[in-house]
């Protein structure tokens, strides 16, 4: 611990010590008080609650074999009903789903507060799955296996306690397994460090270690992937956030590196090894720039030819987002100036061809951002996309690659958006550099409330989408709405990323900052009427806006924020982080973290806007810690602070369509409160 370091309210990391349980039932009390009692407030709740709930909803799915999987929440079904339809039903207007596990009825019938985290179907047969399920939406989950034929779990099947376990099947009655085996089974983000095959009707004390990762690791992993053909297990370690580690293991065992760069990111798709690049990378005397896609055969590749074929190039203005392969094609996606182009390119004995992707022929639809939903590349090249746009609700396209891609479903419209328009800008940051913005509002409005959202980390793009909650709820009232593409996304690709990453983090702040004063010039709004809201790095962006730019804003939101730099690594997950932020037991870097550090520049006397923080008590991936000390340094010192804390909801602060409604109803009510007097 570094002298400099002052925590009077450490206290408040205690999860459920009895002090800490008593300020925040008292803190969440006095919030609720002051925002739920409004008349208005019901009337928003049951308004959002509403587009949460619709029936009409398109039903997302996941695609495995010949069934697509979907997770249904309504007001009947809060936790959600897992269930399934081939594709020629689920194209129906209505279809007629099989309904595989109603997860409300569980949660009765076992008094435990179940969430759906997902289920891994096993392949070929898609016979068996294993189900993750998290107690009030943690990270952690219970894992137990599922019939899907008899709809019903497996009496004395594969089954693991609740942890942040990592399983992966390699075939109908053996699994891979990284869990908390016990003492010296976890790396110090509490993600498994060994590796194990687990065979049925055996204990798992008696499983094979098959790969151990170091203490220091992120985590470490085992995938089987059983395409004809092409069968084959690949066993790796995440060193940190961003670098891995990744061998082929053969079936004798010897564990063969894929020799790529740390920091990029491997796919393999039958024959090929698709390479996506983070940074430079020289290799038989070509250096292939940071953001390009590379793609080579990879049973070369692992007896020493580089032999490798650029698919995508980044340009200044140019990103690429997502790949999916389909049976026979590979589609891409990516951003130009934060706007979206989507393209197919087929092998060929001359290379890969190049095409765009007609992802709809419909009027009106290219001016939509397009998003990969799924695809189906075991058995076909079909594929799934979204569109959508700030005023344009979603719609779900079905193709089969070289043809056209109609509407199959929409969502409704849940707001009028006549009179609005979506504009983009872009403001100079403090040292020059240009970044986007889009502002969506009547054009020509009077300076009025306006809502300012941004994240800036993890190299994660930040792209146009509908929202019926910002839309009902804040658009609808009169509000504009905006959001910032700052530095340390991946609207540019690894650059715009690096650009803010450790003790650059700054210029993600300081891009923020310049869209606040930008829109106040071009007369979209007044410091006294912008609000901001963030959520997890969104919120630690929220944290620094507040005690280093609190002159800019009138009310600000922090989701389940990182406030404290400091200790951030120390607490939960925090220690896969220390890439992206930096490691505060390094002086060095904790020179550069306790500029910003939110907790540690809180100070007496400023003109702070009121604000509030909205976290969760099972979070398990940014501990509710953040969020308590610094409300209550911030009290402590006679400031304008609301706090809740909701027992359930994990990482984003709500188990079901109920909470996230009261969610979201308390943080607009607050905005427009704060913004509107």
């Amino acid at each position: 611990m570094f002298p400099d370091y002052d925590d009077d309210f450490g206290w408040l990391e205690a999860l459920s010590g009895p002090d800490a349980t008593a300020w925040v039932r008292a803190r969440s009390a006095e919030t609720l008080a002051a925002l739920t009692e409004d008349p208005s407030f019901a009337g928003l709740r049951a308004a959002l609650r509403q587009v949460l709930d619709s029936p009409d909803r398109v039903p997302f799915v996941h695609w495995d074999g010949t069934y697509l999987y979907n997770l249904w929440k309504d007001e009947a079904h809060p936790r959600g009903l897992w269930r399934r339809a081939t594709l020629d039903e689920y194209r129906r207007a209505a279809p007629r789903w099989q309904v595989l596990l109603d997860v409300d009825a569980l949660a009765a019938a076992e008094h435990e507060p179940w969430t759906w985290q997902g289920a891994i179907i096993e392949r070929p047969g898609h016979e068996r799955c294993l189900v993750r399920l998290a107690r009030g939406g943690a990270d952690a989950s219970v894992v137990r296996e599922f019939d899907l034929t008899r709809r019903e779990f497996v009496a004395d099947g594969f089954y693991l306690p609740e942890a942040k376990s990592d399983v992966g099947w390699i075939d109908a009655d053996q699994i891979y397994v990284g869990t908390d085996f016990g003492p010296g089974s976890l790396t110090a983000s509490g993600y498994p460090r060994i590796v194990k095959r687990w065979r049925r009707g055996t204990p798992l004390s008696e499983a094979t270690v098959v790969y151990q990762g170091r203490d220091d690791d992120v985590a470490v992993y085992a995938v089987h992937d059983p395409t004809p053909g092409f069968v084959r297990d690949f066993l790796g370690r995440r060193l940190d956030f961003f670098r891995r580690e990744e061998f082929l293991r053969t079936v004798d065992g010897e564990l063969v590196r894929i020799d790529v760069p740390e920091d990029a990111e491997t796919d393999v798709h039958r024959e090929w090894l698709l390479i996506a690049l983070r940074s430079d990378w020289t290799v038989a005397d070509r250096t292939y720039p940071a953001g390009a896609l590379l793609v080579t055969r990879l049973d070369r590749f692992l007896t020493g030819e580089r032999n490798l074929t650029v698919v995508f190039e980044p340009g200044p203005e140019t990103a690429l987002t997502r790949h999916a392969w389909t049976r026979n094609h590979l589609i891409l996606s990516s951003l130009v100036d934060v706007r979206s182009r989507t393209e197919v390119l087929t092998p060929d004995e001359d290379g890969w061809r190049r095409a765009p992707l007609r992802e709809s022929t419909e009027a009106g639809e290219e001016d939509r951002h397009v998003v990969i939903v799924d695809t189906n590349p075991e058995h076909s090249d079909e594929y799934l996309l979204a569109s959508t746009g700030f005023l344009q609700p979603t719609a779900l396209h079905y193709g089969t690659v070289g043809t056209a891609a109609p509407t199959l479903k929409r969502d409704p419209a849940f707001f009028d958006p006549t009179g609005m328009d979506v504009r983009q800008f872009f403001a100079r940051s403090a040292d020059g550099t240009r970044v986007p913005y889009f502002v969506v509002a009547p054009p020509g409005k009077p300076a009025g409330p306006t809502l300012l959202t941004g994240y800036g980390g993890f190299e994660m793009a930040w792209t146009p989408s509908y929202s019926g909650i910002i839309g009902r709820g804040w658009l609808a009232r009169g509000g504009s709405y905006v959001v910032a593409n700052i530095r340390g996304g991946g609207e540019y690709g690894p650059r715009w990323h690096r650009a803010a990453l450790r003790e650059n983090r700054p210029r993600a702040y300081e891009d923020f900052a310049a869209v606040a004063t930008d829109l106040v010039e071009r007369g979209i709004t007044a410091p006294a009427r912008l609000g901001i809201e963030g959520g997890s790095n969104g919120g630690l962006l929220m944290g620094v806006m507040l005690t280093r730019y609190p002159e800019l804003f009138g009310a600000v939101v922090a989701r389940v924020p990182l406030l404290d730099m400091r200790r951030y690594h120390l607490l939960l997950a925090g220690a896969s982080w220390m890439a992206e932020y930096g490691d505060p037991d390094d002086e060095a870097d904790w020179a550069f973290l306790r500029e910003y550090s939110p907790y540690h520049n809180v100070h007496p006397g400023r003109s702070y806007p009121p604000v509030l923080f909205v976290t969760s008590t099972r979070d398990d991936r940014v501990h509710p810690g953040h969020a308590r000390k610094m409300a209550a340094r911030l009290r402590g010192y006679g400031y304008d602070v609301s706090y809740y804390e909701n027992v359930e909801g994990g990482h984003g602060a709500a188990a079901d369509n109920a909470q996230l409604a009261f969610k979201w109803a308390l943080m607009l009510r607050f905005l427009w409160r704060c913004l509107t007097v």
